[in-house]
């Protein structure tokens, strides 16, 4: 027989795990994957449709991640969506127009991503314009860069580059043919920003920002440095996608991009990081991720139409937005007893 205090510890327990954002993440995954599976069939869960999904969880779980953060500490990030192209073509021009080593191709495109995010940061953090604005302002300008250094220096809006086999192999190899490679460097990208927010003091600087910049700042936390630091790594983990993207497929465009604006935001959003701030997880943001990329590719395995794929997007969008409300209520609620 149990006795009422075992129980009362067992109820307490199953309460706290309800009240976290990644159980309604976890269990909107294991529905999702559960769904595919049945229509998918034995091609999706095999090598093919794990291949398929993880490759776009990896490109856009990279980007999700400092994005993520960023939500958290209250600020958007919507210029991830040219930093992409642009440090692509950067990458691509130095290595493949003017035949420079890799390395450095590699360096030129990274730092562009390092600049803008730190123009980024620099705008909010000593302005009163929202970074919405700011990073939406920041992202045309870039395009517009993009686009006139491209046709300026190339005459073209695409710029070829073929690696050598040595960074091919680490920045843009399939294993066994259907692993990309950047899924393992997605799992690094993880265990980093896992210990940046919840294993140092660093995640409690970005939660105290998310919850009340003003008090935050009242506490002697150096909000503008965080800021700055936030809007970085943002821009380097956009940046580390469009080089990998050189040396995966070979050439750069400058179009290409744009669709990592909104997928990374829902991927975000259905991990349990809540829009006003304040809350969230690494482990609800990569559950997000999986299940965002599972619904992309598994419509294509269950013969589906595409339209129907978004449909079940916008429908797991919404119900993560009506679900964060609800687990948050459930905290407060429980912070208040």
């Amino acid at each position: 027989m149990t006795s009422p205090s075992k129980s009362r510890a067992k109820g307490s327990a199953l309460g706290a795990l309800a009240r976290r954002p990644e159980t309604g993440s976890l269990l909107g995954f294991a529905v999702v994957f559960a769904f595919f599976a049945m229509l998918g069939g034995p091609v999706f869960m095999g090598a093919p449709g794990w291949s398929s999904w993880l490759n776009i969880a990896a490109e856009v779980g990279i980007i999700a991640l400092p994005v993520g953060l960023l939500m958290i500490s209250g600020e958007f990030d919507i210029s991830v969506g040219s930093i992409v192209p642009a440090s692509s073509m950067m990458t691509a021009m130095l290595s493949g127009h003017y035949e420079l080593p890799a390395l450095v191709g590699i360096a030129g495109g990274l730092s562009v991503g390092l600049i803008v995010g730190y123009v980024n940061g620099v705008l909010v953090s000593r302005t009163s314009i929202p970074s919405l604005i700011v990073t939406i302002g920041v992202m045309f300008s870039v395009m517009g860069l993009t686009l006139g250094f491209a046709v300026l220096l190339k005459g073209s809006t695409s710029v070829s580059y073929v690696p050598d086999a040595l960074t091919k192999s680490l920045l843009g190899q399939f294993i066994n043919g259907m692993f990309n490679v950047s899924i393992l460097w997605w799992l690094g990208f993880v265990a980093v920003f896992f210990f940046a927010l919840h294993l140092s003091p660093f995640g409690n600087w970005i939660f105290a920002l998310g919850g009340d910049r003003q008090s935050a700042r009242n506490a002697g936390i150096p909000t503008s440095r965080v800021t700055i630091g936030l809007f970085m790594a943002s821009g380097f983990c956009a940046a580390f996608v469009g080089v990998a993207q050189v040396m995966t497929y070979q050439q750069a465009n400058v179009a290409g991009g744009q669709a990592f604006i909104f997928n990374s935001i829902m991927c975000v959003v259905i991990g349990g990081v809540l829009l006003t701030g304040g809350a969230g997880s690494i482990i609800g943001i990569v559950l997000g991720t999986m299940t965002f990329a599972v619904v992309n590719q598994g419509i294509f395995f269950a013969a589906m139409d595409p339209n129907v794929g978004s449909i079940i997007i916008g429908a797991l969008l919404l119900a993560a937005v009506i679900s964060n409300d609800g687990f948050r209520s459930l905290t407060l609620r429980a912070a208040a007893k």
